[in-house]
């Protein structure tokens, strides 16, 4: 008997509904999916579409930076004293290159690659990214270049470069002024990026590294500019989509006079010393020289480890800025400061005399402060004591007014000070006080150190500088400036003169003093050096004593060593009715103040004053 079929019965209903649910749920997730899809769509071709435009033109398009020239550098009379020339260096972009060595050696032959240049090459690789480029000699000859030219697909990764690059046309005549421009180092690009300006150096390779260079590199450097090249997958160029040009730096006017600092070089002829010139009517500086001095240029493209060794081991140090760097004792050429504090303090009045036997004595002490004249001046005034340089004049003022008083009223003069000129080679100097010798030697303060500091000896030390900003001080009788490098600025439409820093001026009790100072060092002019002068000048020698003599022994320079015999000083002014130029000469090691200071100071204001009936002539 068969078995019996089992009757489905089908729910139709049921079947209907599930297929419905599940045809929605599909359709959800469908829906779903493109709603993601669309989404993502958006996101790639609305939101993110310039993002993304900008990767695939990277990858197609270089953006190349452009270094701007080098703002120009004119002295007082728009005489180019900076320049930028053309140049041509190799340049190597190392990845490119198979074996650097063997390219080297191979280039080697055909021209000539000194080992400092291979040397500093080599060293700069550690720390250069591969794909960009190194430069290997930076400056090649006419002959060199033509010779590479023709040899180049011989040396793959090697190619030459054309630029602009600094030039000192007056060479070692303005080095301490201008300072130079060099390669950008490692401190030099730390200290770019910590103030955020590493990018507009992206296409520069040097910098200012001293003197106006440095100080003023934010003007005279300029604004990158750059170019968009569309470049194939090889890197090769097809063709320049855009250019944006580099802003020139700007080109400054410095308040130096060209000629007359030429004819203070010519003076020192290589002897060690400094000149600084300055224009009292606005605090110029006319002329600032410090000899020795050095090329320049020769830091441009790099010098070589031999000469650098050279200039660092010269005795005679030309790398110092001896007119702001350089620490003298001023001598006597202070004693019209030092007169003007004794007249304020009522310490003596312009009749006031003194008996000068020839030397001076502490009272109750038996050392002897010798002047330089042995047998001494007899009775002596302030005039006299300023125009014959009496020391023992000077001697009894400073024991009457004493150290602090000293110390006070010489700040304002700028002793112990920066100038506040516009570059950052600058030394303060030394004006000693009580607080200053427990500071430095944590010793007191004695009778004796007084006695010194009331020559300009002892302890006291300045710079050219701020002898010749004291001076001009007095000479404007208390007017004061900051002395200053920097005349005018040139933009796009006109040349623009900068501010003159003007300070508070000194206030004395009695103004009859400035009067009675100032006509000191007249006549201490009329004595001397500039008797027979056109125009009429005042002026004050000094000689520094280097290192301290017996008591009762006699100084001979013929039997001292060079580098240990006597500093000549002198400061100066003219014309003495309407000042135009002061003057602060220092002579290391020459002697006699007057004798060998004096003479240049009147060559230099005979160059400044009577240039214009000289050519007349």
């Amino acid at each position: 008997m068969s078995p019996k079929k089992r009757i489905t019965m089908h729910d139709h209903a049921a079947e209907a509904a599930l297929f419905k649910r599940r045809a929605l749920f599909t359709f959800f997730c469908v829906f779903v999916l493109l709603s993601v899809l669309l989404g993502n769509l958006y996101h790639l071709q609305v939101t993110s579409h310039q993002d993304y435009e900008t990767r695939s033109n990277d990858n197609r398009i270089r953006v190349v930076p452009v270094a701007p020239s080098r703002g120009l550098i004119y002295d007082r009379n728009g005489q180019l004293l900076a320049e930028n020339q053309p140049f041509y260096s190799l340049e190597v972009i190392p990845e490119n290159v198979d074996d650097i060595n063997d390219s080297l050696d191979e280039l080697n032959k055909l021209i000539p690659i000194t080992q400092d240049e291979k040397d500093i090459f080599t060293q700069a690789l550690k720390y250069h990214r591969r794909f960009k480029p190194l430069t290997l000699k930076s400056k090649l000859t006419e002959d060199e270049l033509a010779l590479f030219t023709v040899n180049q697909h011989k040396f793959p990764g090697i190619f030459v470069s054309a630029g602009l690059k600094r030039y000192y046309p007056y060479g070692e005549a303005l080095t301490h002024v201008l300072g130079y421009v060099g390669k950008i180092n490692a401190k030099d690009k730390q200290r770019l990026e910590q103030s955020d300006q590493w990018k507009q150096y992206a296409a520069t390779k040097d910098i200012g590294k001293q003197g106006i260079e440095k100080y003023y590199e934010s003007l005279l450097h300029g604004t990158p500019g750059h170019l968009e090249e569309e470049v194939n997958n090889r890197g090769r160029t097809i063709q320049t989509l855009k250019t944006i040009a580099p802003k020139p730096g700007q080109d400054i006017y410095l308040t130096l006079d060209l000629p007359l600092q030429l004819k203070a070089m010519e003076i020192l002829a290589g002897r060690r010393g400094s000149i600084v010139a300055i224009d009292p009517r606005d605090g110029g500086v006319l002329a600032m020289v410090s000899s020795p001095s050095y090329d320049p240029n020769q830091f441009v493209h790099g010098i070589s480890t031999k000469s650098y060794s050279s200039l660092l081991s010269d005795k005679s140090r030309p790398l110092i800025n001896r007119a702001t760097q350089g620490q003298y004792a001023p001598a006597s050429t202070v004693k019209p400061h030092l007169g003007l504090l004794a007249l304020e303090e009522k310490v003596v009045t312009e009749h006031t005399k003194i008996w000068d036997p020839g030397f001076w004595q502490i009272p109750g002490v038996e050392r002897k402060y010798r002047d330089w004249k042995r047998w001494g001046h007899g009775w002596v005034n302030i005039n006299h004591a300023i125009v014959h340089s009496c020391d023992t004049y000077f001697y009894d003022t400073a024991y009457k007014i004493g150290i602090d008083k000293i110390s006070n009223f010489m700040t304002p003069f700028g002793f112990g000070e920066k100038t506040g000129i516009d570059i950052f080679e600058e030394s303060a100097g030394i004006m000693p006080s009580r607080d200053w010798k427990r500071i430095k030697y944590n010793q007191p303060w004695y009778i004796g150190d007084t006695i010194s500091v009331g020559i300009g000896q002892g302890y006291w030390t300045t710079t050219p500088l701020q002898l010749a900003s004291a001076a001009t001080t007095l000479t404007n009788k208390g007017k004061r400036y900051t002395p200053h490098l920097l005349k005018s600025i040139k933009d796009s439409t006109s040349i623009i003169d900068t501010p003159v820093d003007e300070r508070p001026p000194i206030q004395l009790k009695n103004n009859k003093n400035w009067e009675i100072i100032n006509r000191s060092m007249r006549d201490t002019a009329m004595k001397s050096r500039f008797a027979d002068a056109s125009y009429t000048a005042a002026m004050k020698t000094g000689t520094a004593q280097i290192f301290s003599v017996a008591e009762d022994a006699k100084y001979e320079a013929e039997n001292v060593k060079e580098f240990l015999r006597d500093n000549a000083l002198i400061i100066a002014y003219a014309p003495y009715e309407e000042p135009k130029i002061v003057l602060a000469v220092v002579l290391e090691n020459a002697g006699w103040g007057g004798v060998n200071a004096g003479p240049v100071a009147r060559s230099l204001l005979d160059e400044y004053l009577l240039r214009d009936s000289w050519s007349s002539n």
